[in-house]
């Protein structure tokens, strides 16, 4: 969140009165639409909010403030000026989606995906209900997908997020850890945590899943559930055996969406079960409308940079080997 401070001059305690109206009205209008707060002392003010609702805001103000010289403005004008500087927002925005390709807009903050391949992962899983993304850590599977979720919910499109996982070991094991099964499985979906904590913020996280609004659940707690008006993500799918996926893709309910993320190389199932993850690519890849896949490498890392010669060199290894 920002701030910012500015005066309005000349100082004139009736034009004032005016601009803010009855009990602060006006302005509480402005702090609703725009989803700022706005405070006052006299002629000066502060505006706390995204960045650009803050310019809006205070455009909003200025106006008003020139208007008073000659009248007190009406709730039309006021409303006027707030359609005005909506409309002057979107534009805006359209704008730098088409210079910058898909900008996620998300109350916190913007998202902006990096490189082609992350633009092309956005876009397919804004236009299909079920998409993929494969490849390796650190190519913004996860954190896109928990994204796109997030924009969905805020938008009103879905009225849920249900993110889930696998409770599969990897190389520990869950009967040793202390908790019961939910506590047990937390450690795995810590990811997914993050991802909500720096996209929504931590206290509103806790809130949504207090309410059930966001829910984090072990893949096995989706078994017999039909899912409406939901964004669903399955995160380390390579984890699933092929009955889970099959079991997972048809939890899908009307109005919902679906994102699976993994990567194929890090599969940590007993020898003898196949990967899910797997198995689909061969099942479903190229042959339905509403069904997307995008495969990441090395290249589209966009952790530390040494992250992308590890995987480039374990690559070649197992290659060679």
């Amino acid at each position: 969140m920002k701030n910012k401070t500015f005066t309005l001059d000349p100082a004139d305690n009736q034009r004032l009165q005016a601009l803010c109206g009855e009990l602060n009205e006006n302005i509480h209008i402005i702090e609703r639409h725009l989803a700022v707060e706005v405070g006052n002392r006299g002629h000066n003010f502060k505006i706390i909010g995204p960045e650009d609702s803050i310019e809006q805001a205070q455009n909003i103000i200025v106006k008003l403030y020139d208007a008073t010289k000659e009248k007190t403005p009406s709730r039309i004008e006021l409303n006027q000026f707030i359609q005005e500087a909506i409309t002057t927002k979107k534009s805006k925005q359209k704008e730098k989606k088409d210079k910058d390709g898909i900008v996620l807009e998300l109350s916190k903050q913007s998202i902006n995906p990096r490189g082609a391949n992350q633009r092309r992962y956005v876009k397919r899983i804004l236009d299909n209900d079920i998409s993929f993304g494969i490849g390796p850590a650190g190519t913004g599977k996860t954190f896109l997908a928990v994204a796109c979720a997030v924009a969905a919910f805020e938008q009103k499109q879905v009225q849920r997020i249900i993110l889930v996982r696998p409770a599969v070991e990897a190389g520990e094991s869950l009967g040793f850890l202390p908790g019961d099964l939910s506590q047990k499985v937390d450690p795995y979906l810590r990811p997914i945590y993050d991802a909500l904590y720096e996209l929504m913020g931590v206290e509103t996280v806790l809130k949504l899943i207090e309410r059930n609004i966001i829910e984090i659940a072990p893949l096995a707690y989706m078994r017999g559930r039909s899912l409406n008006d939901s964004f669903i993500i399955l995160d380390e799918g390579q984890n699933t055996t092929r009955d889970q996926m099959k079991m997972f893709l048809t939890r899908l309910g009307f109005n919902s969406k679906a994102v699976i993320t993994g990567d194929i190389t890090q599969v940590d199932l007993p020898r003898n079960d196949r990967s899910g993850l797997r198995h689909v690519i061969n099942v479903l890849s190229g042959a339905q409308n509403g069904i997307s896949f995008t495969f990441f490498d090395s290249q589209d890392v966009v952790r530390h940079p040494l992250i992308q010669k590890v995987i480039e060199a374990y690559e070649k290894h197992e290659h060679d080997n």
